[in-house]
């Protein structure tokens, strides 16, 4: 279980040290950091199940609380955009995510790069855009950001692919995880490409069954990241999916924000929950050392929740 502890229930599925009924731990509810987002990836498809998707993230953020989202590469398919002008950031972005009136955190996907995403001047388009933009946030193709106890570290999977800023993203993951403050007690990365996932990409370094596919993201992980990160969030596998904890981390699919792809387990990773049939998104609390993971589809319906306690 690599640090971390878990109490299942039937019903909530609770965690060791978490607040009882009588609120005697600790670190009790009043005093704990609290902190609530979403995440969602392959998102950008501007269809029905986008809109519906971002329908039920405003109704569940009404009833439990959200304060910004994770989004996590594919942004706007097929092509990605011709222009910071480009008609899609309206019909792929705003229009959908209007009403929720909190920022969205961008990483980039393989799919924001063009159809063979290899279009690598296209980020500028999105970086661009962003500085306009008080919702569109994308300082950069790979950024570090801060809220209350959390750092949280967007990296560009899709340009390690290709094998470019290889170097550099290792660099930018060490040395912004050890200038971090005392202060913060969980650090979260996100990006497109998955480490560990069961859909049709699978594991990074066998990405589609091809052996090496993804190596570099793999070497990222097993170099700079296993063992000094809580959790990573990542899309590009077209479903929803809690891996079981490897290497010290929890890692978490949600790349069904517009599309779905059937899940077929081809590395056989254990994992705690998986869904390839509905559309839906991630919605995360970390309170204190706590973090809650719930995954709702575009109907509204609660599929999976569970929590653990940061090691």
């Amino acid at each position: 279980m690599q640090g971390f502890r878990w109490v299942v229930t039937s019903a909530f599925l609770s965690c060791a040290g978490c607040v009882g009924d009588d609120g005697d731990t600790n670190e009790t509810k009043t005093e704990a950091r609290r902190l609530r987002f979403v995440a969602l990836g392959d998102a950008g498809s501007g269809n029905d199940d986008q809109y519906a998707v971002a329908a039920m993230m405003e109704q569940v953020c009404a009833e439990r609380g959200c304060e910004f989202a994770l989004y996590l590469g594919d942004n706007f398919y097929e092509v990605g955009v011709e222009s910071a002008m480009d008609e899609q950031f309206s019909t792929k972005f705003e229009q959908p995510y209007m009403d929720l009136g909190f920022p969205f955190y961008v990483a980039l996907g393989n799919h924001d790069y063009g159809l063979l995403g290899n279009q690598f001047e296209k980020s500028q388009y999105q970086i661009d855009y962003a500085a306009s933009s008080d919702q569109f946030v994308l300082p950069n193709e790979y950024y570090a950001f801060e809220r209350e106890h959390v750092k949280f570290y967007a990296i560009d999977t899709a340009r390690m692919v290709e094998g470019l800023d290889v170097d550099s993203q290792r660099e930018f993951v060490r040395e912004e995880r050890a200038s971090a403050s005392d202060d913060i007690e969980w650090h979260i990365l996100f990006g497109h490409h998955p480490y560990l996932s069961n859909g049709f990409w699978g594991n990074a370094g066998n990405y589609g069954g091809v052996e090496g596919a993804g190596r570099a993201i793999q070497e990222l992980f097993e170099t700079e990241v296993c063992g000094s990160f809580s959790v990573y969030f990542s899309g590009h596998d077209h479903g929803r999916e809690w891996l079981q904890p490897s290497c010290g981390m929890e890692f978490i699919v949600s790349g069904a924000g517009s599309k779905l792809r059937p899940w077929i387990g081809r590395d056989d990773t254990p994992s705690r929950w998986s869904d390839d049939t509905v559309t839906g998104f991630a919605w995360v609390e970390i309170e204190g050392t706590t973090m809650s993971v719930a995954f709702y589809d575009r109907e509204g319906n609660l599929d999976y929740e569970n929590r653990f306690e940061r090691p």
